[in-house]
């Protein structure tokens, strides 16, 4: 029987099998959804609308002006007033708020007598991503407020306000002008599903055959190792690619990211990081014994590319020696690839560096994977 036979018979079988479990197959495009909608909307570091509580102790035009000047910036929401300090603790306590804007009695008085004054302002340090932005935040509200007081008294007085300032810094952000975070993250949903999805699917797929004593039934027909390999991956490279459309239409569609570079660079690059987590599940599929020792392994190892590959944390801010085991995540190199061809337009000529490393991945992965899995069929 010619090999072209054999393979689409194997194919074929594989196909009814995955489709006898509809289940499966509708998480297979249902998780990808789920993924997007959590990832793209719950994972950002932009944060806004954090909660502010009051403590006006002067009550005057002057304190109205900066509680206003807080209200009217994204980053917060006068959740409520209060009559002490005590009541701010209490607030702050008992996560009613993150932060506390005390105005002391007086304020109005020293900014009517030119003299300076002082406010508190009270942060809760329990989250430091929420701390650190309302730290900067009320930093660069104060800084308005006491520019804009400045240029008053200044015009009070009759003194002239330098028209331009000595040094102007005009900053100008590329390929993602409005710092949307979706447009960062939506690329790297495409290698994270990826991995999960493929590693999976491949390796419960095969340890199944297993478990129904069914692989024993492949092995003596005239099926070949390579042929029974390719045979089995094939539909699932599919799926993958089929969910690597999916995460792109959402993306585009729902969180509006524009693709700059060539799709179609984009998709052949995928299929080169195809290749090594196909081989990563097939790794599994010979070391496992049980579906679900295969799916513990799987998301064993998912884990250290969702941290080490700079999907959500930059790799710039990671101890040296963890940097160093980032170089060994197949998914670090395709998370640049995924952000540059959509985000930045960029080809292959800026790219080569992580192609040739993803290649070299795929090359080493696969390798061991096939002669791993021959040996299990021994």
């Amino acid at each position: 029987m010619p090999t072209w036979n054999r393979l689409s018979s194997l194919i074929r079988k594989e196909f009814i099998q995955i489709t006898r479990d509809p289940r499966t197959l509708a998480m297979t495009f249902i998780m990808p959804v789920v993924m997007m909608f959590l990832l793209g909307y719950a994972a950002t570091n932009d944060v806004r609308n954090i909660a502010l509580v009051v403590l006006d102790q002067d009550q005057t035009p002057a304190s109205r002006q900066l509680i206003d000047a807080y209200r009217v910036a994204d980053y917060f929401v006068v959740e409520r007033r209060v009559a002490s300090e005590q009541e701010l603790r209490e607030a702050i306590d008992h996560n009613l708020a993150r932060a506390g804007l005390i105005i002391p009695p007086g304020y109005g008085r020293a900014l009517a007598g030119w003299n300076s004054a002082q406010v508190a302002f009270v942060l809760d340090g329990s989250d430091p991503t929420v701390a650190s932005t309302a730290l900067a935040a009320a930093q660069l509200i104060g800084q308005a407020q006491a520019t804009e007081l400045t240029v008053e008294r200044l015009q009070a007085r009759g003194q002239t306000v330098l028209a331009t300032q000595p040094i102007e810094v005009r900053t100008i952000v590329w390929f993602n002008p409005a710092l949307i975070n979706a447009y960062y993250m939506v690329p790297a949903m495409i290698g994270i599903i990826l991995q999960y999805l493929t590693t999976m699917l491949t390796a419960t797929s095969i340890v199944r055959e297993r478990e129904r004593g069914t692989i024993e039934q492949l092995i003596v027909t005239p099926l070949r190792s390579w042929e029974l390999i390719v045979g089995k991956l094939t539909p699932y490279v599919l799926i993958a690619f089929l969910n690597t459309i999916e995460v792109l239409t959402i993306g585009v569609l729902l969180f509006e990211v524009p693709i700059q570079g060539d799709l179609g660079l984009l998709l052949l690059l995928t299929a080169l990081f195809l290749v090594t987590t196909l081989g990563i599940g097939l790794l599994i599929s010979s070391i496992a014994n049980t579906q679900q020792e295969a799916m513990l392994t799987t998301t064993f190892t998912l884990l250290p590319s969702i941290f080490l590959s700079g999907f959500f944390f930059p790799l710039a801010a990671m101890p040296v020696w963890l940097q160093i085991i980032s170089y060994a995540i197949p998914l670090r190199y395709f998370l640049i690839i995924a952000r540059g061809i959509v985000l930045k337009g960029v080809g292959m000529t800026a790219l080569w560096p992580e192609v040739l490393a993803l290649s070299l991945f795929a090359l080493v992965v696969m390798s061991a994977a096939i002669l791993r899995f021959r040996k299990s069929l021994d």
